[in-house]
């Protein structure tokens, strides 16, 4: 009531947020506008005071903090609750990681603040105002005040950035600049428009974004949401692979990574959460595109695909891949353009992807794969064996037509949100494009 008065049915939900706050930042508040205790009470009876001044409220030999709060009313109610503070886990095993531990925020090498403002003038202001509050703020974490400061604030014309390892560089270099120190303008480049592309199998690696589950708690929910939508389809843990980490016949080691069945729903996993970090840090995509099973990705991403639909696709699209045609092939890559490769390829092996002017991906048979490869090494041309042992996108794949067209039939295509650029037709997804037969497509 001191606070804000009597607010009637909703005093009691105003005292228990009083003394979460009072919890969250270990001080007793005082009470306000109290001269004098009231002489109603007999204060000399217990151990009971009235604060009027704010007192530091420790915790007592590592107990945690409790409080009492209390609710009367002449209409009879009587109410008395019990808060405890939380204390602060670090997730183990397969544990959703739903926050930052101390480590892993003094691992972060470097900490960038960013403000804004209409003109020089104010944003020196806003740099004066800043650090006035960080300097009277000292137990915020530097990581998640430069999250605020490019979150949640306007972007206007005038901009500056501070970069430290730590709280006192960052408040430093805020001090110079709110005193007049000069920084060198850089002119704003004109914006070019964002697209978010996600690649292809290949690229992955043993505890590939790991630390950054760790680190990010925006990443570590997309990952848990992930987690939660094949976990239902796979018999194996995504917070397992990505650590490393066995655990009896769901475990699965590093070594998994080689099965196409755990490396694809994994990297889709990874990609889909990338999207999701990007876009906390207000980087949102003009368009989408994705190579191969990326383009699984993408379409979540877009919002041609539900989560659930997406890991749907990307899950049993990768199990029949193990079944039917895992062993039966590979695939090469090629540094030359696709006209000084298209008239050398061997019988059973043809062209999988155009890269780029000077790199084709090839497809097919196992031996008529070791054939070319001895060519082109010989010839000094540069050549990779992509680690598969199947051969996605060549006439092979044709043999699983039929059996994806029923798995994936569930799925359901929606409107997508995001402009999505189609590496299989050439054109923007509309509604109802990525069907099963779409996927069929894709892979062929």
């Amino acid at each position: 009531k001191s606070n804000i008065g009597h607010t009637q049915a909703a005093a009691g939900v105003a005292g228990v947020i009083k003394m979460v706050m009072a919890l969250r930042h270990g001080v007793l508040p005082k009470t306000l506008h109290v001269d004098a205790p009231s002489g109603q009470v007999d204060w000399s009876a217990g151990a009971v005071e009235l604060l009027t001044e704010s007192l530091p409220w420790e915790r007592v030999d590592g107990r945690p903090r409790r409080a009492g709060i209390s609710s009367f009313g002449v209409s009879g109610t009587n109410a008395h609750l019990i808060v405890e503070e939380a204390e602060e886990e670090l997730p183990a095993g397969d544990e959703h990681p739903d926050g930052l531990a101390d480590e892993d925020l003094a691992a972060v090498p470097a900490v960038p603040w960013v403000i804004s403002a209409r003109n020089q003038a104010a944003l020196r202001d806003q740099a004066a105002r800043l650090l006035s509050y960080v300097e009277s703020h000292t137990t915020d974490q530097p990581v998640h005040v430069g999250y605020s400061l490019a979150t949640t604030r306007a972007r206007l014309p005038h901009r500056a950035v501070f970069v430290g390892r730590d709280g006192a560089e960052l408040r430093a270099g805020l001090a110079a600049f709110a005193h007049g120190a000069e920084a060198p303008p850089q002119p704003l480049p004109v914006r070019g428009k964002v697209a978010f592309v996600f690649p292809g199998q290949g690229t992955q690696w043993v505890g590939m974004g790991a630390r950054l589950a760790r680190e990010s708690s925006v990443f570590a929910a997309r990952l848990g949401e992930c987690a939660e939508a094949l976990a239902p389809l796979v018999d194996w843990s995504l917070w397992d692979v990505l650590a490393e980490v066995g655990s009896g016949g769901r475990g699965v080691a590093g070594s998994a990574l080689e099965r196409v069945d755990v490396v694809q729903p994994v990297s889709f996993a990874v990609m889909v959460s990338l999207a999701a970090l990007w876009r906390s840090y207000g980087v949102e995509p003009d368009a989408v595109v994705g190579h191969s099973q990326g383009e699984i990705a993408a379409a979540v991403v877009s919002g041609a695909l539900s989560l659930e639909d997406g890991a749907w696709v990307v899950a049993l699209r990768s199990q029949v891949i193990a079944r039917s045609l895992a062993g039966g092939g590979g695939m090469l890559s090629v540094g030359l353009p696709v006209v000084d490769v298209e008239g050398r390829l061997p019988g059973g092996v043809s062209v999988a992807a155009v890269s780029g002017p000077s790199s084709v991906v090839v497809s097919g048979d196992s031996g008529g794969l070791d054939v070319l490869q001895a060519e082109l090494v010989a010839e000094g041309v540069r050549v990779r064996r992509i680690a598969v042992d199947y051969a996605s996108h060549s006439v092979q794949v044709g043999s699983v037509e039929a059996e994806l067209s029923r798995v994936l039939a569930p799925v359901v295509p929606c409107v997508p949100e995001v402009p999505f650029f189609s590496s299989v037709t050439g054109g923007w997804v509309g509604e109802g494009v990525v069907d099963a037969g779409y996927w069929y497509r894709n892979l062929r």
